[in-house]
């Protein structure tokens, strides 16, 4: 807050001011008092009125620099009302008080919401589990039955349980902290894992797999593996004839890199930045109309939480690349000694 700024807001009082100076000045005249004495009140009482306005400007400033210290430091600024500094003004403590109220209302409406966030994502969790009992049921019956139509019904169980497990990654992505387990990951075994899940879906889709992954890092096997599912199942929708999709490993100066890339339709220049937002499908999902933008979204926010950074390029009609970066750490080498 500058002074010039509070002598602006405080305008109107110093014409008040002038004016009752004025008229002091005028009477006094008229009754005969010496200009001299009527000078020396006027100076007076300007130099009082200038003592009275820095002095109450720099109260406020100190007030007010404070409140922006304690607004600043806070990570929950609607707690602002119980923090707010003790002030002799009448306006400071009727403002506190206002300022409390609304946000009594505001942490009350936040805590109805979490409520009920928490019950959605109870019921989700508790739909996924449930739901994946005639998932299981319908796989074992599908190998118990390994004609053309198991195959079919196996391919087509396993898109429905990718998407059940979307929905249960994304009811709980605010809260992935809770499962974690770092411990050192064999990155050929989890692209070995995903490929063999989706096995009748590249069969029946006559896709090409292949695996060369000889690192291994430090991260959490089961979120890995379904990022690993979601680039996989999206290169297996968007292939075209002789279809190939490669994971590998690489090291890179900042650490472990892995590749998933394909030769399928790839990605349009202009679409490839926004490929991570939520619900984007671009012109190849629009026309493939089985996409439903969520799956690179969810391998993003997912790669944020590990720590590791997600990156895609591609060729439109040639290839598509996306890359995950692992740093490096010194965990593995602690780890192994």
């Amino acid at each position: 807050m500058r002074f010039l700024d509070y002598l602006k807001d405080k305008l109107l009082l110093c014409i008040l001011h002038g004016v009752c100076m004025g008229l002091l000045t005028i009477f006094l005249r008229l009754t005969s008092y010496p200009l001299d004495y009527c000078a020396i009140i006027l100076l007076c009482w300007c130099l009082i009125l200038f003592l009275w306005l820095f002095a109450r400007y720099f109260s406020r400033k100190t007030y007010f620099n404070k409140l922006i210290s304690i607004t600043d430091n806070l990570d929950k600024r609607y707690l602002l009302g119980e923090l707010m500094p003790v002030s002799f003004s009448l306006e400071d403590r009727l403002y506190r008080e206002i300022i409390r109220k609304s946000n009594k209302s505001v942490i009350e409406r936040i805590r109805k919401i979490e409520d009920e966030k928490r019950e959605y994502r109870e019921y989700i969790e508790s739909w996924v589990h449930e739901i994946k009992a005639p998932i299981t049921a319908i796989e074992l019956n599908c190998t118990n039955n390994r004609d053309e139509r198991g195959r079919y019904i196996a391919a087509e169980n396993r898109k429905v349980e990718n998407y059940v497990d979307m929905a249960l990654y994304y009811a709980r992505l605010d809260e992935v902290y809770k499962d974690y387990i770092i411990l050192e990951t064999d990155l050929s075994k989890a692209a070995n894992d995903v490929f063999m899940k989706n096995k009748d879906y590249l069969i029946m889709s006559r896709i090409q797999a292949e695996v060369d992954c000889p690192d291994k890092v430090f991260t959490d096997k089961k979120w890995i593996e379904f990022i690993l599912n979601q680039l996989v199942q999206n290169s297996a929708k968007y292939s075209k004839g002789n279809a190939h999709i490669r994971i590998s490993t690489e090291k890179g100066r900042q650490g472990v890199l892995l590749k998933v890339r394909d030769n399928g339709i790839g990605i349009k220049k202009e679409e490839l930045p926004r490929i991570f937002e939520k619900g984007f499908t671009g012109t190849n999902g629009r026309e493939v109309k089985r996409s439903t933008g969520m799956g690179l979204y969810l391998c993003e926010r997912l790669c944020e939480k590990l720590g590791i950074s997600i990156s895609a390029s591609s060729l439109e009609g040639e290839w598509t690349e996306v890359v995950l970066e692992f740093p490096i750490s010194t965990y593995l080498a602690d780890y192994r000694s």
